[in-house]
């Protein structure tokens, strides 16, 4: 086990949990090339994330889940992102949206039911469908275009969505509407062989290309009443822990081309040198950069886990904390991967090497939600609000 990783398990529980996402990630990485060639997601990945039941595992034990706590969660979402950011970020939506299901009890208990059920036993992946090409990140405040009609006893659903993390391969998606009886923005359940459901094979991005997060298009779906499970009620959104997930990802990538670069600095000596270039000056500089950055970012994510496992009581006032996390945590992950290019020099921009990829991908942590500005914005103003 590599060093970086030593202080962060605490137990024998968390070490097997640890194994799991390692075998997860062992898997990913196999594909990496071919999944980030054709952006697309392996199913043979995705075949050892549903055989180490990984799906079901944030769901509390009394519904048939491990009960995953928020730092064993973020623990197992980073070793798998060692592997592939975006295998980890992928099925990351899925393991918190469960664990947002069954904490905050957003759903009618039949519909969740219905869902927790297929989870468990079959370890089906959802995923939520929200962003549109013309509104943008939810997270900004959006009206969906897609449009949820009442016809008698059903719900007529037409629209797209971008950004549809693994599309293809997910079982279930929660797609937001407006409804227009209602005039409300709700959430639909629909299962992906519904009649009039597509995937339009748009993602062609720069990084994070493995996620395949394609369109969903969805053209005179027919639903039913029981299909709309959730409702936007009008009311301020929780802090959600597991979004903490996405920080997570971003710092196993980091993870990643650390030790990359460290094998490369051990192993490569040119000509002009009587030792590898571990053993120069500026390298170790760079290479001592690295560790601290890192020991930072892995003390502020877990300790902020922590904090939400421990004291549940505090957790209506953590949205600051959790977004702060997301801030530092990404942008250090990009500061880390920036060091790691340097120390290979020009050879990490060859796709001999896995440099380039880690480059690319940790840049999509800048662009998940919360925004650097809106995180700062919300800084600001909750520290003048104090200081009043």
């Amino acid at each position: 086990m590599a060093g970086v990783w030593k202080r962060w398990i605490k137990n024998v529980r968390q070490q097997e949990l640890f194994e799991k996402a390692d075998r997860i990630a062992e898997e990913a990485r196999k594909h990496i090339t071919e999944t980030d060639r054709e952006a697309s997601f392996s199913y043979e990945t995705l075949k050892v994330i549903k055989d180490e039941k990984y799906p079901s595992m944030s769901l509390p034990e009394s519904e048939g889940g491990e009960g995953l706590s928020l730092y064993e969660f973020l623990l197992m979402q980073e070793k798998i992102a060692e592997g592939d950011g975006a295998v980890a970020l992928s099925i990351g939506w899925h393991m918190g949206i469960m664990m947002e299901l069954s904490q905050e009890q957003l759903w009618d208990k039949k519909a969740y039911d219905r869902l927790v059920n297929e989870v468990v036993s079959e370890q089906k992946v959802v995923n939520r469908a929200a962003t549109e090409p013309a509104t943008g990140s939810p997270t900004r405040g959006g009206i969906p275009e897609t449009i949820a009609v009442r016809r008698g006893d059903e719900y007529i659903l037409n629209g797209r969505k971008s950004f549809t993390s693994m599309a293809e391969h997910l079982d279930y998606y929660i797609v937001s509407a407006y409804v227009e009886d209602k005039d409300a923005v709700g959430w639909f359940l629909i299962d992906r062989h519904q009649p009039g459901i597509s995937v339009d094979k748009t993602w062609d991005t720069l990084g994070m290309r493995g996620t395949a997060s394609d369109d969903l298009v969805m053209d005179d779906v027919e639903l039913q009443e029981s299909d709309l499970v959730e409702l936007k009620n009008g009311s301020k959104p929780s802090p959600k822990g597991w979004l903490l997930h996405i920080p997570a990802c971003y710092l196993g990538i980091a993870v990643a081309a650390r030790n990359d670069a460290i094998a490369f600095a051990k192993d490569f000596q040119p000509n002009s040198l009587d030792s590898p270039i571990s053993e120069v000056a500026h390298i170790q500089d760079k290479i001592g950069e690295m560790e601290w950055k890192l020991l930072q970012a892995h003390s502020f994510l877990y300790s902020i886990a922590r904090k939400w496992d421990e004291e549940p009581e505090q957790r209506d006032h953590m949205g600051a904390e959790l977004a702060s996390v997301k801030l530092a945590v990404t942008n250090t992950a990009n500061e880390v991967v920036d060091l790691a290019m340097r120390i290979a020099g020009g050879r990490g921009l060859s796709k001999t090497y896995a440099f380039e990829k880690y480059y690319r991908d940790v840049r999509a942590g800048l662009h998940n939600p919360p925004m650097d500005d809106a995180v700062v914005s919300m800084l600001a103003k909750q520290a003048i609000t104090e200081d009043d």
